[in-house]
């Protein structure tokens, strides 16, 4: 690049032999006296070395030399000003390049250096050339770092030491030496050519925001050193680290055209630091919908408190996604879980929802987990009142009314989103979380919808995968992940991890994997759909026990649970977050779709089973379940049914269950092949006017014979004399001691073969 080509601009002053009236022996400002008719100095049109030249007696302390007119002086443009020089009498002075900065409004640029390097003439009739470059930019070769407030210059010599010598002095040449600093002929455009220096203390705001207005297209080079940038930044061009930048948490540097992870690893330094800042940006910026993380990997010292990383923002509703990543916890005590007790009263009459008279309550950290007599599983503080001592929780408790120690439990979270208030329509695709046993992986804002994981690894969490304090799971959609369990050498009873829980409606479970967890999947809320996953939780344990691979929390969930495979775990469905748990005029445990799922169990006790309801109060009935099409197998060793219920709390009132379907199953190594309504063939080998027909143990959940759909005769029901009866019978429901039998009841006494189509429920 050389300005005086591409652009036609002058730098060179006029030779001496032109005049003498544009050299100043001042500073080169207007007014300022000329070397014209001055007494010491005349030009010489003749000289052996030089042709025409000045000859000048030095007179004063620092002899100045300045050409009067304004040398242009342009931002990535550098200039050499030299001349040639020789002592012809006298005292032998010292030479050096000078010049007078001059910025807008023809004001003086104070604070830069004048001067150029020194230069001692040592012998009488010897050519010496003095030189010095001078330039917007703090670069290495630069002898007058100017900076981008210089505009123009006034250039020349100095003589300095003592007086009375005379020299002569060739033309004053400037010329545009900008190529010296281009590592090639490239379209780079250096932030050093617009002021910014790399020491890590001066504000280069300003400087980067001019080099990418002037950039039009080209590359922005950072070289070497450390950049302060004291403001929020937004570059349209691209830009290249060579050198790195700091800047307060508070502003935001935002990459328009290379927005990725690795352009900010390169900007900040700093793997952690990096994310944090792109992400900030993610947040702040309208031209990109997704941060890339480029394949990188962010070894992580502690937990991420993604609303810090943002203090601009405590609420987020654009879609934001973050991907192809993998973020990795290092060994650091910042992971360690913190543990609270205190004491807390609980009436669930007044605020099912809340903890009151909290002692300590400023110590207990906003999405603990919530330990004590009567609480449930996964519940967490969703918020604090520090000044009226109360926690309002994710959820009710089943049976802790009155005053009694809580216990918090403060997990630690690869990435933390529970400082943002809501936090909507966000995204990770294709991240690996590498919590490495020390901490968890995601904990989710206590507000917010569609949250999406999908294509993602979640791999040996220490507590959680992913955690919901409140209403920020709201429409969350899981698709396509792996849960990778740290506990998976140790046997069922010992874990205590669980992949993830939901506290709000409408989630989506699609296509994941989960191995070894305590829980894949703790369910609060309805109208979830559980498709297409793959759960198993066993060990080597002859006759051990199993855990819940989903558990769902509520009474009406309106849920669809189909094509899964569970395997050595169950399906567990209880009201354990009902603060008046007795049923109360609610539909129950109701809308709940089991269909099209595999499961398989091996080396369980015979007691084990795969749908388990486990009522917290009385009164409660199924209504409106469907359990079709699913394909149950145990391996070495049977079980005896599919379904139970837990009655560790209460039992059903099966006067009540509704709209049941059971059926269209299969059973492998199942002792009872329940079903409902079911088909029972009954023969009655001696004449007898009642018949009880006893489908045993098939009846689903251990239910009562509420009705029969039909009686059909095999062959004919012949009486005592072999006569044909041709006589209906009716029949009279909920006989025996279990009431789960009905009695078949003719006008006579007759023998034969029936079968009964039974039914544990009623009408809907």
């Amino acid at each position: 690049m050389n300005k005086a080509i591409t652009d036609g601009i002058v730098f060179m002053p006029p030779v001496f032999s032109a005049g003498l009236n544009v050299w100043s022996s001042g500073d080169g400002r207007p007014g300022s006296a000329t070397y014209a008719n001055a007494p010491n100095a005349a030009f010489v049109p003749a000289d052996a070395d030089f042709g025409g030249c000045l000859e000048m007696q030095k007179t004063t302390a620092t002899q100045k030399l300045r050409y009067m007119g304004q040398t242009p002086l342009l931002p990535g443009c550098y200039l050499r000003v030299r001349a040639r020089v020789k002592a012809i009498s006298g005292s032998l002075p010292i030479v050096r390049i000078a010049g007078w900065a001059g910025g807008a409004g023809e004001v003086q640029v104070t604070g830069v250096p004048t001067r150029g390097p020194a230069v001692a003439l040592t012998s009488y009739g010897e050519v010496v050339e003095v030189s010095a470059i001078v330039g917007t930019g703090y670069r290495d070769g630069v002898d007058l770092p100017w900076g981008s407030a210089a505009i123009f210059g006034h250039f020349g010599l100095n003589l300095e030491g003592a007086n009375g010598g005379i020299v002569r002095i060739d033309d004053i040449e400037i010329e545009d030496v900008t190529s010296f600093f281009l590592r090639d002929m490239i379209n780079v455009v250096d932030v050093r050519d617009f002021g910014a220096v790399g020491n890590g203390v001066k504000n280069n705001t300003a400087a980067f925001a001019a080099a990418d207005a002037a950039a039009n297209g080209r590359r922005i080079l950072v070289p070497e050193g450390v950049y302060h940038l004291a403001g929020s930044l937004a570059l349209s061009s691209e830009v290249e680290f060579a050198g790195t930048v700091t800047m307060p948490t508070s502003q935001t540097l935002v990459l328009t055209k290379n927005f990725d992870l690795p352009s900010y690893i390169a900007a900040f330094g700093n793997e952690e630091l990096a994310f944090r800042k792109a992400f900030q940006a993610l947040l702040n910026n309208a031209d990109h919908e997704s941060l890339d993380m480029g394949g990188r990997k962010v070894s992580v010292t502690g937990p991420i408190d993604m609303q810090g990383a943002v203090p601009n923002r405590s609420s987020y509703a654009t879609r934001r996604v973050i991907r192809n990543g993998q973020f990795d916890a290092q060994p650091s005590s910042a992971w360690d879980t913190q543990t609270f007790v205190s004491q807390c009263t609980y009436d669930p009459s007044s605020d099912s929802r809340k903890l009151r008279n909290v002692a300590n309550i400023a110590n207990i950290p906003v999405g603990a987990l919530v330990a004590g007599n009567g609480v449930g599983r996964e519940v967490y503080v969703r918020s604090k009142n520090v000044g009226a001592g109360e926690i309002t929780l994710n959820a009710p408790l089943f049976d802790a009314a009155g005053t009694q120690n809580f216990t918090f439990k403060a997990f630690k979270y690869l990435l933390d989103f529970s400082g943002f208030s809501q936090l909507s329509k966000f995204g990770m695709q294709g991240i690996e979380f590498q919590c490495n046993s020390r901490c968890s992986a995601i904990r989710l804002a206590p507000s917010g919808i569609i949250f999406n994981v999908s294509d993602s690894f979640i791999s040996r969490p220490k507590d959680r995968g992913v955690t919901s304090i409140g209403g920020g799971c709201q429409g969350m959609l899981i698709d396509q992940c792996q849960f990778l369990s740290s506990e998976d050498a140790l046997n069922v009873a010992g874990r205590k991890s669980i992949a993830l829980n939901v506290n709000a409606n409408d989630v989506k479970l699609r296509n994941n994997r989960a191995t070894r967890f305590r829980h894949f999947a703790f369910l609060g809320g309805s109208n979830h759909i559980v498709l297409g996953n793959h759960f198993f939780q066993g060990d080597g344990v002859q006759n051990g026990t199993r855990t819940a691979g989903l558990v769902l929390a509520n009474t009406y969930v309106s849920t669809s649970i189909v094509g899964n495979y569970v395997d050595n775990c169950y399906i567990e469905w209880t009201n354990e977050r009902d603060a008046t748990p007795d049923y109360n005029s609610e539909f129950s445990f109701s809308a709940l779709s089991i269909t099209d799922n595999v499961f398989l169990s091996g080396d369980v006790a015979p007691w084990f089973s795969y749908i388990v309801v486990k009522p917290h109060g009385v009164g409660h009935f199924l209504n409106g379940v469907t359990v079709t099409g699913n394909k149950f197998r145990s391996t070495n060793g049977a079980i005896d049914r599919v379904e139970r219920v837990d009655t560790s709390f209460a039992g059903f009132d099966y006067s009540r269950f509704k709209d049941v379907q059971f059926n269209s199953n299969s059973f492998h190594a199942i002792e009872y092949q329940v079903a409902n309504p079911i088909r029972v063939r009954h023969t009655q080998s001696s004449d007898a006017k009642t018949w009880t027909v006893d489908p045993g143990e098939k009846l689903p959940f251990g239910a009562r014979a509420r009705a029969v759909d039909a009686v059909v005769p095999i062959g004919a029901v012949v009486n005592w004399t072999g006569a044909v009866n041709h006589g209906m019978p009716y029949v009279v429901l909920e006989r025996g001691s279990g009431r789960n039998k009905v009695d078949v009841v003719w006008q006579t006494a007759v023998r034969g073969t029936a079968d009964v189509l039974l039914r544990i429920d009623k009408d809907k």
